[in-house]
C-alpha cells in the first residue's frame, strides 16, 4: 500500500501532471459554506424531496471549464451524463457513481470534478443518474451500475474502464466491483473511491471528536439514509457495507479522504484490508479537509491536487 498525507511533499511522487492550480479560496473561507450546506440540505428532519431540491439549487451555479461537453445518454435504460473535456478523443472511460447517501444527488453535483478529470486524464466520464432510495432501495443502484457497465463494455474492453464513486457512490462502486469479482467476470482497470461510505453498520457517534470536526455530515443523517437504503438487519451484508467483505482479488485502488470527515475511518480501514489482501492500493489523506472536498477543483487547491492524482491513476491503470 502507498499511503500519503495530502500536505506531504511526496503526495504526487508517482504522479506527473502539471502543477496544481493556484489556491482560489482559502479553506477557512469555504468552511462556513460547507457547514451551512450540511445544516440546510443534509438534514434528517427534511423530506427527501426537499433535500434533493436544495442540493440541486446549491450545485446549479458551480462552473465547469470552458469547452466542456456535457451530453445526456440512455445506456441500457439508465439515464447518464457523459462529460468530456474539449479535444478529448480517448477510448478511456471513467464510470463514476455520485454520492448523496443513496437518497439524494444527481450527476450534476459531480460535473465540475468530471470536467477537470476528463481534461487531465484525456478520458470521458460517464455518470449514471441511478435510482435513489427510499423509493428504490438496495440493490436498485447496483443494478443500474451493472446496466451501464454492460453498455460500456459493448464500446470498449474492461481494461479501458475505471469504476469510481464518491461518498455513498464510493460504496456502490466498491460493492459493484466486488460483485464482478465474485461472479468471476472481467474486472475494470481500477477503482477510485473519494470520501467513501463503506460501512452502514458503523456507529458514527463512537468517535465524538471526529463528529465535531465534520462540517457536512451528521450521524443522524447517515442513519436516516442507511434505513432508507436497506433494512437494519442487512447493513452488515457485504453488498450493502462492502468494507465488511473480503478484499482479495481487487483491481488497483485509489482511495482519497479528508482527515476531518466522519467517514475517514472507512477509507483507512479499506486501505489496510485491501493492502493486506494483496491489492495495489494508493491511499491519500488530506489534513484538515472535509467530506467530498475533491469535488471542488478550481476553487480549492487540495481538490486540484486530488484530481491530479486521480488523473495519474486513470492514465496509469488503463495504460497497463
Amino acid at each position: 500500500m502507498t499511503a500519503r498525507d495530502g500536505n506531504s511533499p511526496g503526495l504526487l511522487s508517482r504522479v506527473t501532471p502539471s502543477r496544481a492550480a493556484a489556491l482560489r479560496l482559502p479553506p477557512g473561507l469555504m468552511r462556513p459554506g460547507m457547514r451551512q450546506l450540511g445544516r440546510r440540505v443534509l438534514n434528517p428532519a427534511l423530506p427527501w424531496e426537499v433535500q434533493r431540491r436544495r442540493l440541486g439549487q446549491a450545485v446549479r451555479g458551480v462552473p465547469v471549464p470552458r469547452g466542456t461537453n456535457v451530453a445526456g445518454r440512455v445506456l441500457n435504460g439508465v439515464r447518464t451524463e457523459v462529460v468530456t473535456a474539449s479535444g478529448v478523443r480517448s477510448g478511456r472511460t471513467v464510470l463514476h457513481l455520485h454520492g448523496g447517501g443513496y437518497c439524494i444527488g444527481s450527476p450534476r453535483m459531480v460535473r465540475t470534478w468530471a470536467a477537470h478529470l476528463s481534461a487531465r486524464a484525456a478520458c470521458r466520464v460517464v455518470v449514471p443518474d441511478y435510482r435513489l432510495a427510499p423509493a428504490h432501495p438496495h440493490p436498485a443502484g447496483l443494478d443500474d451500475a451493472r446496466a451501464v457497465m454492460d453498455a460500456l463494455l459493448r464500446e470498449g474492453a474492461p481494461a479501458s474502464i475505471v469504476v469510481s464513486g464518491d461518498s455513498a457512490g464510493g460504496g456502490l462502486a466498491l460493492s459493484f466491483v466486488l460483485a464482478l469479482r465474485d461472479a468471476g467476470e472481467d474486472l475494470p482497470a481500477g477503482c477510485m473511491l473519494a470520501s467513501p461510505w463503506l460501512d452502514l453498520s458503523r456507529d458514527r457517534r463512537a468517535v465524538p471528536g471526529l463528529a465535531r470536526r465534520e462540517l457536512m455530515l451528521s450521524p443522524g443523517w447517515l442513519e436516516a439514509c442507511a434505513l432508507a437504503y436497506a433494512p437494519r438487519a442487512d447493513w452488515a451484508a457485504p453488498s450493502v457495507s462492502p468494507l465488511l467483505a473480503a478484499h482479495g482479488g481487487l483491481p488497483p485502488l485509489l482511495i482519497q479522504a479528508g482527515s476531518d470527515e466522519l467517514l475517514a475511518p472507512d477509507a483507512e480501514r479499506l486501505a489496510a484490508s485491501a493492502s493486506a489482501a494483496g491489492a495495489d492500493v494508493t491511499y491519500t489523506r488530506w489534513p484538515g479537509m472535509w467530506h467530498d472536498f475533491m469535488l471542488q477543483p478550481g476553487l480549492l487547491a487540495a481538490a486540484d491536487s486530488a484530481v491530479a492524482q486521480s488523473a495519474w491513476f486513470v492514465r496509469a491503470v488503463t495504460a497497463a
